[in-house]
């Protein structure tokens, strides 16, 4: 948008000059052609005063002048009767063609041809003519061989003046344009730095409203008081479910031992309406444990996005070792072969507990749904470019996986595949890796595991 801008006032500026300047260069150069014109012309009506006086004397005054002109100009002249035949001579031969073309059309009593305007490289010498006598009689003329050196460097010096002048004027019209384009993009440049701070999750991103046209300075106003409502209704949001999650620890807690309680006294007949009770009490358990990680995993965010991130590191193969010998008993019981592939050395810049806590979420969802038999592989490879070292982290089965109208809605909280046959689960564990992932500036994403199942790969940065 500024380039834009400055375009656009750059070529105002230079429009608006040009418009000066060329009228200018056009009128200098008129002006000094038309003066050019005059003195030639009134040298040469001397002259031709000088020739009329000529059948009277001696004609010594004629010679004299033509003469003190040629030496002091430099240009030739020539006097010729009506017989043209010269009569005086100075610099200028009566037999070259164009000096006999400009006698004859005189000795005619044509008008004689004017020149072109001059610019500052005319250098071609000008031929001036004019008649001997007065009315219709004519008793000779005057030929003027005129060099327009003088006039075109008179030419040439007022239009460097006129284009120094301009180009000062177009200087000063581009700073002018460059502060106007700072005064107007730098709080719209400020703006869109507070909504990226917005979307990014940075608590109260505020913009300064002193800067820019007073219609800027209300929507930066305007944006604050936003941003402040934003950032207060989602530490709300996360201090509500955080809060409704823990408070209802207790009560659960209750409820789950009472249950436990009654196994020994259900009788015969009600056994499975006590074994639904117990499956939902463990699933309200099960939810509420996904409610506190996905309210810490926003806490978590949102602090990272403020800054804090304290430089934490984790080193991949040591996390993935851990956590695969963690939920390798877990596997077992489920039937569930686990497999790591060893990657390159890397430390990932996110804390162990975190890179633990997306491993868990990405073991437990391969555990659960790939099923019996199934092979559920864990490996790295490295990804990015050298100054930008990255890590992708991949769960991969050879489960049923998921079709391919459900891996994009995998990630949404609370959503539960119609495959899940029955398993508990909250459908948050994705949605919680997620987030802790884009958090550190990484990502998440499933696909199709290649001879079918299901691939979750984590792509964080490495330090």
């Amino acid at each position: 948008m500024r380039r834009r801008l400055l375009l656009v006032l750059s070529a105002f500026s230079v429009a608006t000059v040009a418009a000066f300047a060329l009228p200018l260069l056009d009128s200098t150069a008129a002006e000094r052609t038309q003066r050019f014109v005059l003195a030639r012309t009134a040298d040469m009506d001397r002259f031709a005063a000088y020739a009329q006086q000529a059948d009277q004397d001696t004609g010594t005054a004629l010679a004299e002048e033509v003469r003190a002109h040629s030496e002091l100009y430099g240009e030739g002249v020539v006097v010729v009767d009506r017989g043209a035949r010269p009569i005086v001579e100075a610099g200028l031969d009566v037999d070259d063609p164009g000096v006999l073309a400009a006698v004859d059309a005189a000795l005619r009593n044509q008008p004689a041809a004017r020149p072109e305007r001059l610019g500052p490289g005319s250098d071609e010498p000008v031929l001036f003519a004019r008649p001997v006598g007065t009315g219709t009689q004519v008793e000779g003329a005057v030929v003027l061989r005129a060099s327009p050196a003088g006039a075109a460097a008179d030419i040439a010096t007022a239009w460097t003046a006129i284009l120094v002048g301009a180009l000062a004027a177009a200087v000063a019209f581009a700073a002018l344009a460059l502060v106007v384009a700072r005064w107007v993009l730098r709080p719209v440049a400020e703006l869109a730095g507070g909504v990226r701070a917005v979307a990014e999750g940075h608590p109260g991103a505020h913009v300064s409203p002193r800067g820019g046209p007073s219609e800027l300075r209300e929507l930066a106003t305007a944006f604050n008081r936003m941003s402040d409502v934003v950032s207060t209704s989602a530490e709300q949001q996360r201090r509500l479910v955080a809060d409704t999650s823990h408070q209802l620890r207790n009560p659960l807690a209750a409820l789950r031992l009472r249950v436990d309680a009654l196994d020994a006294h259900v009788p015969d007949d009600g056994r499975r309406t006590y074994r639904s009770t117990l499956a939902e009490v463990e699933r309200l358990e099960s939810l509420l444990d996904g409610m506190l990680d996905l309210a810490s995993a926003e806490s978590r965010a949102t602090d990272l996005a403020a800054g804090d991130a304290g430089g934490e590191q984790a080193d991949m193969g040591t996390v993935v070792a851990e956590q695969v010998e963690l939920w390798a008993p877990v596997a077992e019981r489920a039937g569930v072969r686990l497999v790591v592939t060893e990657g390159p050395a890397a430390e990932v810049a996110c804390s162990a507990s975190e890179l633990a806590q997306l491993l868990d979420v990405l073991l437990d969802n391969a555990v659960k749904h790939a099923g019996a038999t199934a092979t559920a592989r864990v490996g790295w490879t490295a990804a990015g470019t050298p100054g930008a070292r990255r890590v992708r982290l991949e769960v991969r089965d050879d489960g049923p996986g998921l079709p391919a109208e459900d891996l994009g809605r995998a990630t949404q909280r609370f959503w539960r595949s119609a495959q899940a046959n029955g398993s508990r689960g909250s459908g948050l564990g994705l949605a919680i890796a997620e987030r802790l992932a884009t958090a550190r500036g990484g990502a998440l994403w499933l696909a199709p595991a290649p001879g079918g199942g299901l691939a979750v790969t984590v792509e964080l940065p490495c330090l």
